[in-house]
């Protein structure tokens, strides 16, 4: 039987965000009395520190020297942490009072349970969705990640229709419940991603492993979303394209890779020209073009990579047709999915 100094602890990166911390932390400690929380901070040039150590004497400080990303932020601090459940969060989330018992008893009642998200809602439009993970994560034979309730910048209202329990193909990284022995097992995040879907290629190797990714309604919590890097940046789009090839290669069945790959490239060949109506759409389109350069570079990093795939491949949550398909029908909500 495993044993831990810390039963839950709870792991805040930080670069820059003291508005965040401001605004949030007072309701994360209120509501998160029987867990340790550890802020992680990148090498944050702002007052974060200084505000935390002034206001918040019983919050544990892990800085790092330079700006490790979110990937490589947090297996470094997981590192220094002896905890059964490691808890994720991004500081631009508010929780709410009873968000962390709903998550560990459905852990605790099933042991192949490796990792779980809350109902994440918007914190500006509150009976809205949030992008980043809504009511759990889904992917379609290409790739493209999707949830129950935001299908690609299509977000719906929370009228209680996802709020079942449910296996699910990824829990997103803005709050991640994880097993602590999960996640070393299997290496912890692929540091080679930096940011931006490294949580979606983690559930995909804990699924591999034959565990269960899952979400749990019962807990909610509101989400900024963009508190870090928005939407509209370059460098986020590069980051999106070539992680989400990167995770392809590494985690597709051999017979689904020299097909579901190439196709792919093309659909980001559409994609780059559709951004060329909007804002920084020149700029979009060379960080997709970048990406793919910097794929083809890494291929001999990725084989290697693949030697770490098991075989024991647990598909739920993925769908067998293209989401674009569904989209282009005109079906927006994850309800109207067949």
């Amino acid at each position: 039987m495993e044993t831990h100094k810390i039963n839950t602890a709870i792991l805040v990166l930080n670069w820059n965000g003291i508005k965040w911390l401001k605004l949030f932390l007072p309701s994360l400690v209120k509501y998160s009395n029987d867990s340790k929380i550890f802020i992680i901070d990148n090498a944050s040039t702002d007052k974060s520190i200084d505000f935390i150590k002034n206001k918040f004497h019983n919050i544990k400080i892990i800085q790092h020297k330079y700006n490790k990303g979110y990937a490589k932020g947090y297996n470094d601090a997981v590192k220094k942490i002896d905890a059964k459940y490691f808890v994720f969060i991004n500081s631009d989330i508010e929780v709410t009072d009873q968000w962390i018992k709903p998550m560990l008893e459905l852990m605790e009642k099933d042991k192949q349970i490796a990792a779980c998200q809350p109902k994440v809602l918007d914190y500006y439009k509150r009976d809205s969705f949030e992008y980043a993970g809504a009511s759990g994560g889904f992917i379609d034979n290409f790739g493209y990640p999707f949830c129950r309730g935001r299908i690609f910048n299509t977000i719906e209202l929370d009228e209680k229709q996802y709020d079942d329990v449910k296996e699910i193909f990824w829990a997103t990284g803005a709050c991640l419940f994880l097993r602590g022995s999960f996640f070393r097992e299997i290496g912890g995040f692929d540091e080679d991603f930096f940011a931006h879907q490294e949580e979606i290629d983690l559930c995909w190797r804990l699924k591999n492993n034959n565990y269960k990714i899952m979400v749990q309604p019962g807990s909610v919590v509101y989400h900024v979303g963009g508190g870090t890097l928005d939407s509209n940046s370059p460098f986020k789009t590069y980051l999106n394209f070539r992680n989400n090839l990167s995770m392809l290669f590494k985690n597709l069945a051999i017979n689904k890779l020299f097909f579901v790959i190439p196709i792919r490239m093309l659909l980001d060949g559409c994609a780059a020209i559709t951004f060329l109506s909007k804002s920084k759409g020149l700029k979009h389109m060379f960080a997709i073009i970048k990406a793919h350069f910097s794929f083809y570079k890494i291929l001999p990093i990725l084989i290697r990579k693949r030697r770490y795939n098991k075989n024991k491949i647990n598909l739920v949550g993925k769908i067998k047709h293209s989401i674009i398909w569904y989209k282009i029908r005109g079906i927006n909500k994850f309800s109207e999915l067949k």
